[in-house]
């Protein structure tokens, strides 16, 4: 197995830093050895000339000047402390002999020559020792700078032959290493790294190529297979009646169907990777798909020779919780819409067919009750009465189903004209004052003063009033109230009706106004399930609004606005 990187990495720097270490302390240690050299000829040696230079001058100043005496028996002691050359010492104790036979004879002159004689000879010792120890100094220098020399001209080499071949071992691997992986990012499964090192990289480019031949692998075993679910898809959403338009996260198109492509009028090779919001410029119904108010309405395009109907959804394609495209489903519901118009047509046709015989049935119930046909016991007349009762509920039952149609045709047929609000109210009153009085409950009536006229429909207005006077009678207790209200609020008539009853939990407030709801428990048995809605639809037919407050225990309050007449 050959040299690990690590270990390459771990001996090249260990070496260096195993010469820089040799070379520190060499350099230390000659830089010692100068050092004390130097302070041995300064401290030994220079000292000792100094003395000897004083000692003369005091030499010269004798024996006429006392002071001179004492100057030469300082630098005497001085010198006599520095002993350090060999023959010094003998010389200096010859020095003091003198020095002190002149001080009791000052006059001899033979002394002073004897003084200078010794002064010459320390003189002469000390400048010999520093010519020697200068020559060893430099002999020190000499060698501490070939030392010094030789291993920083190898340093240099081995620093040099490291520069230039370590970035190799690292960035030649590294350059492969990176090409192969580009080669892989563009899908070159085939590409391989061969590398003769047997380190660290030569291991990674082994895992590379393990990690390419399983990628090949998959890619070729895949290919085909995937190839095929996509022309399967692809078949299947073309095959399908629903238009279907695919984007991206960013807006552009990824694919559309066949009925997409004709429904906007473009083929999908003219689309593919265009940005939707662009192509809405010059395309209407585009515009109206990206559109967020129009998820849930229905749309009318012309398509298969005729006018078909569509909805739109809206459908969020997710990855790891990311939004990362939309699909637009426009779902056809011509059929729906053409059964839904045929129920609406029969159900109107056989509501009016209804009526005349309904209408004959009541007739003869009330010809019966007439005595000038004939008297009728009390089993008769009960039986009469039920059937009265019974045509009076069909007939209300076939005047819903018959305006529940014209709402759901859209032929709702509005006479709209400024009107009284208390005409209209007075009008719903006295439709339902018979049956209030029966459960012996009072309708209360609060209007505002000076009210304005409302651009109404009396008659659907009224019926509106009636529907909500019914069942705030129908649920309200025996002996209670009812107030119906009008007042003016920022140029609207605002019109209520509120009872005392029971009350409706809160939770089916919102599906009040849906056609055939019936509140849950209320066991109701006469309606349809539809005044509420044609409620709903007349009202905002002629521009205005209807709502409902209520809470259980605390009674309801329906009511709706209309806008003001324009004199």
């Amino acid at each position: 197995m050959g040299v690990r990187l690590k270990t390459k990495l771990s001996l090249g720097l260990g070496f260096l830093f195993l010469v820089i270490l040799t070379f520190g302390i060499l350099s230390l240690y000659y830089i010692n050895r100068l050092s004390s050299d130097a302070d041995r000829i300064l401290r030994n040696n220079y000292e000792s000339l100094v003395y000897s230079n004083n000692m003369l001058k005091a030499l010269e100043e004798m024996p006429g000047d006392t002071s001179a005496f004492t100057l030469f028996d300082a630098n005497l002691r001085n010198q006599e402390a520095n002993v350090t050359e060999s023959g010094e010492r003998e010389v200096t104790e010859a020095l003091r002999r003198n020095f002190g036979q002149l001080q009791h004879q000052r006059t001899d002159s033979l002394n002073y020559a004897r003084l200078r004689e010794s002064i010459r000879m320390i003189n002469e010792i000390n400048h010999e020792s520093i010519l020697k120890k200068n020559a060893i100094a430099a002999t020190t220098a000499k060698n501490a700078q070939l030392w010094i020399t030789i291993i920083f001209t190898s340093l240099i080499l081995i620093v040099l032959t490291f520069i230039y071949n370590f970035p190799g071992v690292i960035a030649e691997p590294i350059a492969k290493l990176a090409d192969g992986i580009r080669e892989i990012a563009n899908k070159n499964y085939s590409k391989r790294i061969y590398l003769k090192q047997e380190d660290e990289f030569g291991e990674l480019a082994q895992a590379f190529n393990s990690m390419a031949a399983k990628l090949d692998e998959y890619e070729n075993s895949n290919l085909a297979k995937l190839t095929f679910e996509k022309k399967r898809i692809e078949t299947i959403i073309n095959q399908m009646r629903d238009g279907i338009i695919g984007l991206d996260d960013r807006g552009h198109i990824l694919f559309l169907n066949a009925v997409a492509e004709k429904l906007l009028g473009l083929k999908e090779a003219e689309m593919i990777g265009k940005y939707a919001p662009d192509l809405a410029l010059k395309n209407d119904l585009m515009r109206t798909l990206l559109r967020d108010e129009q998820a849930k309405k229905e749309l009318k395009i012309y398509a298969d020779e005729k006018e078909s109907y569509f909805s739109k959804d809206v459908l969020d394609v997710m990855n790891n919780g990311q939004v990362a495209g939309q699909v637009i489903v426009l779902r056809n519901i011509t059929l729906f819409h053409e059964l839904n118009e045929a129920k609406t047509n029969f159900i109107a046709t056989v509501s009016h067919e209804l009526k005349t015989p309904i209408s004959s049935i009541k007739m003869s119930a009330r010809l019966l009750t007439d005595n000038r046909v004939g008297e009728m016991n009390a089993e008769q007349q009960e039986l009469t009465k039920s059937i009265t009762e019974d045509a009076d509920r069909l007939l209300n039952i076939t005047s819903e189903l018959l305006n529940m149609s014209q709402v759901e045709t859209g032929n709702i047929q509005l006479k709209l004209q400024p009107s009284r609000p208390e005409a209209i109210i007075e009008q719903a009153v006295q439709a339902v004052q018979f049956q209030a009085q029966q459960k012996n409950i009072a309708l209360r009536t609060k209007l505002a003063a000076t009210l304005p006229q409302v651009q109404a429909d009396v008659e659907k207005t009224s019926w509106v009033l009636i529907n909500f006077l019914t069942n705030a009678i129908r649920y309200s207790p025996d002996t209670s109230f009812i107030d119906i209200e009008a007042s003016l609020q920022s140029n609207k008539v605002i019109f209520t009706v509120t009872d005392y009853g029971k009350g409706i939990d809160e939770k089916y407030l919102t599906r009040l106004f849906d056609r055939y709801f019936k509140v849950p428990g209320t066991h109701e048995r006469n309606g349809t399930g539809l005044g509420l809605a044609i409620s709903k639809e007349f009202i905002e037919a002629q521009g205005g609004t209807i709502w409902v407050n209520s809470r259980i225990g605390e009674g309801s309050r329906f009511g709706f606005e209309l806008a003001v007449a324009r004199g």
